[in-house]
């Protein structure tokens, strides 16, 4: 099962390939636009209580999120039209360098690549905010590139969703948009290649814990269409984590409280070259073992919806 949330009838969602879905505009927020949680199951959508929040899900431990899942009354109904699966407040973070392709391509594009050398190796990884759930682009909805970029890629990456206390809740597939020729240019302006409208995609929904029996033994896919062209393809796993999963939100939670929970991307380890970049009109296709899937068109972010 997965806990997901829906847009609400007459709520507006872009389609992955590209058109609007519902209404006119084609620019539906995030994880801010009107919709509903629901358990997702084989029967179909199983609809939580108006009052459910992923927040208040997280607010304690493992034990009081998975009571807050079996509080489904509704029988289900037929699957609506996915969003991101987080709050509005959500905080989303990211761990870069946890791979060793994650490390060669940062040396590959930026005027310092030792210092990501030395973060690969280091006791204490990289992390860094990269969204609030209302800019959260969810499975479907388009995520944008930067027109001052001319090197933008996808990073797709396994997303732990975590408990106030710590305990891994459940995972998504999270797509950690980068613009790397700005990072590359200056690793100080990683705020500016990685925190911005669109930049971050979370879905299709968050597959409880206990349903991965090991999530270091998971196959990640990710495929770009430009039209009906497949431009570019990747296969990796989560078995070339360089770190562990509890190592990275023990560092996150080492010096900050998240009383709702939080997000943590936890790296990349598909990263295409220096020949590639995304373009408004391709569509990313991403898949991880027990996931599902997590589709998107591009788009500029001037066309992202920035209404909170």
């Amino acid at each position: 099962m997965q806990l997901v949330r829906v847009s609400l009838p007459g709520a507006t969602s872009e389609g992955a390939a590209g058109g609007p879905v519902g209404g006119a505009s084609g620019t539906a927020s995030g994880g801010a636009g009107p919709a509903r949680w629901a358990v997702r199951g084989e029967d179909g959508d199983r609809p939580l209580p108006g009052d459910f929040t992923l927040g208040a899900a997280l607010s304690s431990d493992l034990d009081h999120f998975r009571r807050s899942l079996d509080r489904v009354r509704a029988p289900a109904a037929a699957p609506a039209t996915l969003t991101a699966p987080v709050d509005r407040w959500t905080e989303v973070w990211a761990a870069g360098v946890t791979y060793q392709r994650s490390r060669e391509a940062r040396r590959e594009e930026s005027s310092e690549p030792d210092i990501y050398s030395r973060v690969y190796d280091a006791p204490r990884p990289e992390l860094f905010f990269k969204s609030l759930g209302w800019r959260v682009r969810g499975h479907g909805q388009a995520i944008a590139v930067r027109s001052d970029s001319t090197w933008n890629v996808p990073e797709p990456e396994l997303a732990v969703v975590v408990c106030a206390n710590g305990e891994i809740a459940g995972y998504a597939i999270c797509d950690d948009v980068s613009s790397r020729s700005i990072e590359g240019e200056n690793p100080l302006y990683l705020p500016q290649a990685k925190m911005y409208l669109g930049a971050t995609a979370l879905g299709p929904g968050i597959r409880p814990s206990w349903e991965i029996p090991d999530p270091y033994d998971l196959g990640i896919r990710m495929s770009v269409f430009r039209g009906a062209e497949e431009i570019w393809t990747g296969t990796a796993s989560t078995g070339q984590l360089h770190r562990r999963l509890d190592e990275l939100v023990e560092h996150l939670l080492a010096a900050d409280r998240y009383p709702n929970g939080v997000v943590l991307a936890t790296g990349t380890c598909l990263v295409p070259g220096g020949d590639f970049t995304l373009l408004p009109g391709d569509e990313v296709r991403i898949e991880i073992d027990g996931l599902g899937a997590l589709v998107t068109p591009v788009r500029k972010t001037g066309d992202i919806d920035a209404s909170p």
